[in-house]
């Protein structure tokens, strides 16, 4: 199997920095390695809501995640490898939804997602001498940033962060961008991701015991190349459409909701969230095929959001809780989100907007209900009930996990000539409802260096069962099938 260069570069890079390191035989005498052995079994029906031949997935994977750490005076390293063996293409990574654009298919296969597969998840080196306090470190390299509500940041990427975690102040300040998936079967960025450079920058006070206030900021500048349309060319799903700068600015206030361990009886969380920028998109070729008059359109995006939660623990092992989020027609969150957290007040991380759904803040509003129970460090559960709909009746919504298709038949034969995404009928807000159900059991803890919080955040063995059911609403319209499903279970030991 070829590596592209970007792969090799970055292997190369992680053991060069890792053997760099003088006392590193003395510390994999400590157990500062090890191998994550996750195996995952996946059921998908209709993700197309019937509207297409297949959309079902059916399968097993094996994913075997290779990791070493190690620490001289203030300087850590770390790389975490990762190889994937499946029956079917499956998301053996909860991070991996977060870009729907993995499963695109382009004229050289160059994003094409496979069975099989060989990557570089982390390799970053690791400083703690800028500042007395335990708590601070400064990262560069590809690795995990994530926030705790995850609609920030919950990914992988290549990043120069620095973080400050302390009793009464939390703050994180950093630049990203990437620059390769450092995978084998995903050669080319998605066209999202192509030049697009992230400054982030987020602080929270807690001005009264288990109560924190904070604001943040994120700024992405999207200068990459456009690929015009070109007459009797045809083009290509990984041609780059939109470019442009946007900013984000928002507010926070929280219990420290989204950590499982506290015990207060009432829990809350809130932020709202302003958005503003400008995007250049690339225009289509006339209806003859021409080239347009203009071959690019420039708008001004403004928009905002805000999510709102409340969690009540009726005993120490079952908690009752409700939430709301609304985002504008044109707000659209980072690209770095995964929208998975602990809002559910267990230590299973959930997505926010539905298991199956997937939704993300963009021209959506949506309705939760959940009750979760937790027995002592070896079970939790949550049961979710979302309703969702559209903020503006006459616009679509951001990226999902329903990929209906309109399609286009020969009236002769019957057979498809072309697909499109299916549009939202106009008027009709609905977008549907789901129940979500997520259990896990946990065998024993693990004991991890504490600077692999943010890459490991599990224990050490269990298995989970992750599903969710969604029943679309009117606006999918009428030639849809009724339900569809994703689920999974999860079975994770570390050695």
């Amino acid at each position: 199997m070829k590596l592209n260069p970007f792969v090799q570069a970055g292997i190369g890079l992680t053991f060069a920095l890792l053997w760099s390191c003088p006392t590193l035989a003395a510390l994999t005498e400590d157990k500062n390695f090890g191998l994550e052995v996750k195996v995952t079994g996946q059921s998908e029906n209709d993700s197309d809501l019937g509207t297409a031949g297949g959309g079902d997935v059916n399968g097993v994977g094996l994913d075997l995640r290779p990791w070493v750490y190690g620490e001289s005076g203030a300087w850590s390293a770390y790389a975490m490898g990762q190889a994937v063996t499946s029956t079917d293409i499956i998301e053996t990574d909860t991070l991996q939804q977060s870009d729907n654009s993995g499963t695109q298919t382009t004229d050289s296969g160059d994003r094409k997602t496979r069975k099989n597969y060989l990557a570089m998840r982390e390799f970053w080196v690791g400083y703690k001498g800028l500042t007395p306090y335990p708590g601070e470190i400064l990262k560069f390299g590809r690795q995990r940033l994530r926030n705790d509500d995850g609609q920030w940041r919950d990914t992988n990427i290549e990043a120069l962060n620095w973080t400050f975690d302390t009793t009464l102040l939390r703050a994180n300040v950093g630049i990203a961008e990437r620059f390769s998936e450092y995978r084998t079967d995903l050669k080319e960025l998605s066209p999202k991701d192509k030049d697009r450079l992230h400054a982030y920058a987020d602080a929270a006070y807690q001005w009264t015991p288990g109560n924190w206030v904070g604001i943040r900021g994120h700024h992405t500048h999207d200068n990459g190349k456009l690929d015009y349309p070109e007459p009797g060319v045809a083009g290509d799903t990984l041609d780059k459409k939109q470019n442009g700068d946007i900013s984000w600015l928002g507010l926070t206030a929280d219990s420290d909701a989204y950590n499982w361990r506290n015990t207060n009886t009432v829990n809350y969380w809130g932020s709202i969230t302003g958005m503003n920028g400008d995007r250049d998109t690339v225009n289509p070729l006339n209806a003859d095929g021409t080239r347009p008059a203009e071959a690019k359109r420039g708008e001004d995006l403004n928009g905002w959001a805000t999510d709102l939660g409340v969690r009540l623990r009726l005993d120490p092992q079952w908690q009752v809780g409700a939430a709301y989020a609304r985002a504008s027609a044109e707000y659209q969150q980072n690209g770095l989100e995964s929208n998975r957290s602990n809002y559910t007040g267990t230590r299973s991380r959930v997505h926010r907007f539905g298991e199956a759904f997937r939704g993300e803040m963009n021209n959506m509003q949506t309705a939760t209900l959940f009750g979760s129970w937790m027995l002592n460090d070896e079970y939790d559960a949550s049961l979710i009930y979302h309703k969702f709909w559209r903020v503006d009746g006459n616009k679509p919504v951001g990226n999902n996990g329903i990929n209906a298709v309109e399609n286009n038949t020969d009236d002769a034969t019957g057979a498809i000539l072309s697909s499109t995404s299916l549009p939202l009928e106009d008027g009709n807000k609905d977008l549907g409802q789901e129940m979500d159900l997520v259990v896990t059991k946990y065998f024993k803890q693990g004991l991890l260096p504490a600077a692999l919080s943010q890459s490991i955040d599990e224990p050490s063995a269990l298995v989970r069962f992750r599903g969710g059911v969604f029943k679309p609403g009117d606006a999918y319209g009428k030639e849809v099938d009724s339900y569809m499903h994703r689920a999974f279970i999860d079975v994770i030991w570390r050695f």
